[in-house]
């Protein structure tokens, strides 16, 4: 079981979840990035006896190799220093965690090592899905979803062939405002948008979480994960968080995933497949949970999911322009500059302006569609 992992984005909700999982299973973490929290990556530093770390803000990794100087970790500065260090010396498992669309360039590069790429980073298959998992299968890399939803899928898909299944069942806690009227949302402040029911996660993720565009993101990302068309993924409201998604096979078997919502153990199961490790979660009492509750998304009132289907069903650059809108404007939201309608607003008109992303597939094109997009929802935002 002892194995040599990196974590990349080390000092958020999922990095710091993994780098526990990996300290109770024995594992040696020999590598971690971040973003610009020198103080946390000294600590994260000297407890694992790391040999590199990254930070992609340069100001941050100069602070941090002072700091550092009585030991042997190297540091690496800059977006390009995290590539840097992944491609320096093979790792078993890397673990990718950033934030946004800023984890693509280092999903290529852990593929192009030769590590398995446990993906946390959804942006890396939303943005460039096609190029991602084309390049792991050219390189024989594995990719190993840590998502809760995609993690249960690959584990439901080991009870049939791929050629059996029938639909992807991808639960959802419906987040904050299930049940909410587009009239009761015009009033919902940053506050209220970051109190998930369930789940404790970063600002980002857990306001997609509160529009359901993190919902349609992992559609998008099932789609190249697993092979299986959007038409074929149904969105399933869960509330309990138990059942974090199932597989529906030709014969209407239903094949599902359950635990205890804790994202320790998609991470542990992504850094030790093929094998199980001893938990590192709590285990799961039915009697506790006492019953579980399925209903069908309101996709007119949280359109980004409807608009995520759609762009995935168009494909090409679409879906990097669906999320640099929608980082745009989440982060506007967060610093209250925007309604929270306004988010879904001003990303679905931002998407339809650049209708033609459909026609690109290859990188240089998406990551042109990709600024275009938050130069032209900034340009709408700040009118």
């Amino acid at each position: 079981m002892q194995k040599n992992v990196a974590i990349l984005g080390s000092t958020g909700s999922v990095g710091e979840q993994a780098l526990d999982a990996a300290e109770q299973l024995s594992m040696k973490v020999t590598a971690i990035s971040a973003n610009r929290n020198y103080k946390r990556v000294e600590e994260q530093a000297r407890k694992f006896s790391v040999e590199a770390v990254a930070m992609a803000d340069e100001a941050a990794a100069k602070e941090l190799k002072v700091r550092l100087g009585d030991t042997n970790t190297r540091v690496y500065s800059g977006s390009e220093g995290i590539c840097e260090m992944i491609r320096a010396e093979k790792r078993d498992v890397v673990l990718n965690s950033i934030i946004g669309e800023a984890g693509l360039l280092p999903t290529l590069a852990v593929i192009d090592s030769g590590a398995r790429l446990a993906l946390a980073n959804k942006e890396s298959l939303v943005v460039a899905g096609e190029i991602v998992t084309e390049r792991a299968q050219k390189r024989g890399v594995e990719i190993l979803p840590v998502d809760s939803e995609h993690c249960a899928i690959f584990q439901c898909l080991k009870s049939g062939e791929r050629k059996e299944v029938k639909r992807l069942l991808l639960t959802a806690s419906g987040g904050p405002f299930f049940g909410y009227t587009k009239e009761q949302l015009r009033e919902i402040g940053v506050e209220q948008a970051l109190a998930h029911p369930t789940w404790k996660m970063g600002a980002k993720i857990t306001i997609d979480s509160a529009t359901l565009m993190n919902k349609g993101f992992e559609v998008i990302e099932a789609v190249h994960l697993f092979g299986v068309p959007a038409d074929r993924i149904q969105v399933v409201v869960h509330r309990e968080s138990i059942i974090h998604s199932m597989v529906e096979y030709i014969d209407n078997s239903v094949i599902a995933q359950l635990s205890a919502p804790d994202m320790r153990l998609c991470a542990q199961y992504a850094m030790t497949y093929p094998d199980r490790a001893e938990a590192v979660i709590p285990q799961l009492d039915l009697f506790e949970v006492g019953k579980l509750t399925f209903a069908k998304p309101d996709m007119e009132t949280f359109s980004l999911l409807s608009c995520a289907m759609r762009c995935i069903a168009k494909g090409g650059a679409l879906p990097a322009v669906l999320n640099a809108a929608n980082e745009v404007a989440v982060a506007e939201f967060l610093r209250g500059r925007i309604s929270f309608c306004e988010i879904a607003e001003s990303v679905g008109a931002t998407v339809e302006e650049l209708a033609s992303a459909s026609e690109s597939h290859d990188l240089e094109s998406i990551l042109a569609f990709d600024r275009e997009a938050r130069e032209r929802i900034a340009l709408r935002l700040h009118r």
